[in-house]
């Protein structure tokens, strides 16, 4: 068996916007989603930016207050974005015949980080009997499932921060080979935290700028790491026919996934790229990807100095120098900051939105681009450019590497 996938709804929540135009007109307009951290005390943390999500209510998105107190941020972000994408796409299927695939790198930590201080200042009576399945990675997945009455395939996945690009990955694999018709799926994260920058930022992984215009910066020679953020970004996935039967919207269709892994090192990328030109590759060869054909490449594009370099010399490898150079490629991140577990999702849904619209977002900040990162980084201002394959790149701690290519329909 191998059907057709196509994306038949989008819902995000992010630092540029938590519905689906306004964060396309922010990424189109090169708008910055970074700022000084509100949500807790910085002045004495080294790291004092974030992309924080701003005015987040539950209810606005459907979700009833019960299950909000319930939830982790985390899941609330899932449990939104869901909302949003299963509005847009009008689904009606039976039950077992959808699936839920999101994933989330860290999970509750904003759960598990107040249960431990309970423990610390109150004793350990004090815990919520709600701990474990708040702060659990796999439960933005099962809420949404609840939710929606999906009890198809419910595959959540934790790849660090190429988890929403593997979520859609592997569920648009279940959908070609028939083990569901429909799937929601995306990535989900809530890490803007205490502990999480202090541990991203000994791990020197964070940029300690304190200007939100020259923080995020990747491909520039200036920038010293990414910016974490939060949000969430869900798709739904459908077979074609399916789709088509019932006169659904089409934005795009899923035509290529690539999955490799470094097996180099836990946190650096393999300096040479070849591991993930290989996930580049494998997505475009199933993409069928033809010479002539307008290419545009949404990049992992973090601001540290390891992953910039190494994520271009990936693209030239897997694409080979000629075709590379020809190649439009941006970075989301420059204004939205690092999503980990959802960054996939919402890139991928940048990817789509490109193809579906002919606009090519910039990569702000790229001042003074890095001489080993010497490709089209679309700088500044957005591009007006019909595209035939758009690709999404992610690449993990542990050295996991995923790629997804979308095709105008």
């Amino acid at each position: 068996m191998n059907r057709r996938v196509v994306i038949t709804g989008l819902g995000i929540i992010s630092p540029v916007g938590k519905d689906i135009k306004t964060y396309w007109d922010n990424l189109t307009k090169g708008v910055c989603g970074i700022q000084r951290i509100t949500q807790f005390p910085v002045d004495d943390m080294i790291v004092k930016l974030a992309g924080e999500v701003k005015d987040f209510n539950t209810e606005d998105f459907g979700v009833d207050k019960g299950t909000a107190r319930r939830s982790d941020r985390f899941t609330q972000f899932a449990l939104a974005a869901a909302q949003q994408a299963m509005n847009d796409s009008g689904l009606s299927i039976e039950p077992e015949r959808l699936g839920v695939y999101i994933g989330s790198g860290v999970g509750g930590i904003h759960t598990f980080v107040s249960e431990t201080k309970k423990v610390m200042e109150e004793g350990y009576n004090r815990i919520s009997p709600l701990f474990i399945p708040m702060m659990i990675s796999n439960i933005a997945a099962g809420n949404v499932a609840i939710a929606h009455h999906a009890e198809g395939p419910c595959l959540p996945v934790v790849t660090a921060c190429a988890t929403g690009t593997h979520a859609i990955g592997e569920a648009y694999r279940a959908i070609k080979h028939g083990y569901a018709d429909a799937i929601i799926a995306g990535g989900s994260e809530a890490a803007v935290n205490p502990i999480a920058i202090a541990g991203f930022t000994n791990a020197k992984a964070l940029s300690r700028e304190e200007d939100p215009a020259k923080a995020s910066i990747p491909f520039d020679r200036r920038r010293q790491g990414f910016v974490l953020s939060e949000g969430g970004g869900i798709v739904i996935l459908e077979e074609y026919e399916h789709a088509k039967n019932r006169n659904a919207n089409i934005y795009a269709e899923l035509v290529g996934y690539g999955n490799s892994c470094d097996a180099y090192h836990y946190t650096a990328p393999k300096p040479d790229g070849s591991s993930a030109a290989r996930a580049i590759k494998l997505a475009l060869d199933t993409a069928s990807f033809k010479e002539g054909e307008k290419l545009y490449i949404n990049a992992h594009g973090t601001g540290t100095p390891l992953n910039d370099v190494s994520e271009t010399a990936a693209i030239k490898l897997a694409l080979g120098e000629e075709l590379a150079r020809k190649t439009l490629i941006s970075s989301t991140k420059s204004m939205t900051g690092h999503m980990l577990g959802a960054a996939g999702a919402v890139e991928f849904i940048a990817a789509v939105l490109t193809v579906k619209t002919g606009i090519v977002h910039p990569t702000i900040g790229l001042y003074e681009p890095d001489p080993a990162c010497d490709l089209n980084y679309v700088p500044h201002k957005a591009i007006k450019q019909d595209v035939d394959v758009a690709l999404s790149n992610s690449l993990g701690f542990g050295g996991h590497n995923a790629t997804l290519a979308v095709r105008k329909l």
